[in-house]
């Protein structure tokens, strides 16, 4: 997969949020998108996942050689963000296999073995309105990183982890970073994205 932004640019009412940001990530790298909170990280990784449009400039998104639509963008990303809500009502279980109608998982993985990379298989049968807000990240993250696309975008992905779930985190993404495009929003937070061998710093883009 390729995605190449074209002078994207994004504001609010007057206030430029970013602009002029020329940009291209390929297959096969991770990369990270670095500001403090506000500064604009979140909203360039939302139009990159096609959920908000650019102000300016323009995405293309080619995949085998062939440019995809932005309508069928979707199907080829998984995302992760503090902004997400799991469905609370659903079991570990039940929100695994509603997960699995839209979006396969990596190696043919079967619920139990998406259950059991989460560590949480005692809770398997416990509403998620009833997780900590760690076992919830655990939840969102092992279903963005464990989903069968070419991208993965994710969002602060070791807030609400203690050291031992940012140990769980990194071994799970970079176990299953092969072959992708990984893009990590980062607040400056080593444990993020020190693996990423490029970066994009939100206020470069300020002018």
């Amino acid at each position: 997969m390729k995605i190449i932004l074209e002078n994207i640019g994004r504001k609010y009412n007057y206030e430029w949020i970013f602009r002029s940001l020329d940009f291209e990530f390929e297959s096969g790298n991770a990369y990270a998108i670095l500001g403090s909170n506000g500064s604009g990280k979140s909203t360039l990784l939302q139009i990159i996942s096609g959920h908000l449009h650019p102000s300016t400039g323009k995405i293309n998104y080619h995949l085998d050689g062939k440019v995809l639509e932005p309508d069928d963008f979707f199907r080829h990303v998984s995302y992760s963000g503090p902004y997400l809500e799991l469905l609370e009502e659903f079991t570990l279980s039940e929100m695994v296999r509603f997960h699995h109608q839209f979006k396969k998982f990596r190696n043919n993985m079967d619920e139990e073995a998406v259950i059991k990379a989460t560590t949480l298989t005692g809770s398997r049968n416990k509403p998620i309105k009833y997780f900590s807000s760690g076992m919830k990240q655990r939840v969102k993250l092992a279903l963005a990183i464990l989903s069968n696309t070419p991208l993965v975008l994710l969002d602060e992905p070791t807030s609400n982890l203690d050291q031992q779930g940012i140990d769980w985190f990194r071994e799970l993404l970079l176990s299953n970073r092969e072959d992708r495009i990984v893009i990590v929003c980062s607040n400056s937070q080593a444990a993020e994205h020190d693996f990423c061998k490029q970066e994009i710093v939100i206020n470069d883009y300020k002018k």
